[in-house]
């Protein structure tokens, strides 16, 4: 299990004391559950703290799976104010069991009608989406004079094998919405036959949606079944990588935001989701995705295909969601630790 990372974020410059003799400020604190990555953490907090001095935001940062069951066993007692950028089936999930509370973001016009709950007032509001990217080391595979895979089929060759590490379903969002992308992509009795059939061909499952696309740069492992944004930032930095999206079409989730449900709830909460969907928040999701929710907000596309929609499988969110334990349940039968 990936270790448990807690980032305090206190967002006041200087004292809890307004400058220019105008007397205390009544601070407000609340507790932000996230899965996003700690380096885009820190330059959204940064804007939220400037725009938002006199609220205090501790966040608590974890890989999808795992912030998701975490925030899922406080059900009774929750200590989450906002659930931020986690992904929507997450959500989802949680609006079933009367988790979250339903909260119109001050922007939410300029919010794609396909990045939010369809309910008026939405349970939750998406900001971005990503998708299944292979990160291919291309110094690894020109040393063992193999070609970079083009496809999930390609990824089957016995060539790979022991060449290959994938995100866990389990834990992280990636690897539920790559294997969830299989089995809606091939159907589900075709769907496990490949991943039992790739599975030979997997060296490792990490907690992480980053890492197999981190081990692929530094050549820990040749390819590395990631996410889009994760593999281009790399080979953007300098990583001998060529990033491949499979040519049958990409899985794909949305990361989305919502108010937790709770006896009270701080107007600080609602702050902070208001600021979470609003422009300058989307255009640096927009960073590090190549897709973001609002319709005002143009994204760097370079390293993507030419029409990302395209390359985005016909994916039901609502049957990931509501399947979600027993493809897990399924995966972790077939291919858990040991197996």
């Amino acid at each position: 299990m990936s270790v448990r990372i807690w980032l305090m974020a206190v967002l006041a410059v200087g004292m809890a004391v307004c400058c220019a003799g105008a007397g205390a400020v009544e601070r407000s604190k609340i507790i932000v559950y996230t899965s996003m990555e700690n380096e885009l953490i820190r330059k959204l907090l940064a804007d939220f703290s400037a725009k938002n001095p006199g609220i205090d935001v501790a966040i608590v940062r974890d890989s999808t799976g795992i912030i998701t069951a975490r925030f899922m066993a406080e059900a009774e007692n929750p200590r989450a104010d906002v659930l931020w950028q986690i992904a929507a089936t997450s959500l989802i999930s949680a609006d079933q069991r009367k988790l979250l509370e339903p909260y119109a973001p001050r922007e939410l016009s300029l919010i794609d009608p396909a990045f939010r709950d369809p309910a008026s007032p939405p349970a939750w509001v998406a900001g971005n989406a990503w998708m299944t990217a292979f990160a291919c080391n291309t110094i690894e595979l020109e040393k063992r004079g193999l070609p970079a895979p083009k496809s999930y089929a390609d990824l089957l060759d016995p060539k790979y094998k022991g060449l290959i590490s994938i995100s866990n379903p389990a834990s992280s969002g990636t690897g539920f919405l790559t294997v969830s992308g299989i089995l809606q992509l091939m159907g589900e009795e075709k769907g496990w036959a490949y991943l039992g059939a790739l599975h030979k061909n997997v060296a490792s499952y990490e907690h992480s949606g980053s890492k197999p696309a981190k081990m692929a740069a530094s050549g820990e492992s040749v390819i590395g079944v990631s996410f889009c944004y994760a593999s281009l930032a790399l080979k953007r930095k300098g990583a001998p990588l060529e990033v491949v999206f499979p040519a049958e079409g990409s899985g794909w989730e949305m990361e989305a935001s919502a108010l937790v449900r709770k006896a009270k709830i701080s107007p600080a909460a609602r702050t902070f989701l208001d600021w979470a969907s609003g422009k300058t928040a989307v255009a640096l999701y927009g960073t590090s995705y190549g897709v973001v929710s609002r319709k005002d907000v143009e994204t760097e596309r370079d390293g993507y295909p030419a029409d990302v929609s395209k390359q985005m499988i016909k994916n039901d969110l609502v049957w990931a969601a509501n399947n979600r334990q027993r493809i897990l349940d399924e995966w972790n039968r077939r291919f858990g630790a040991g197996k």
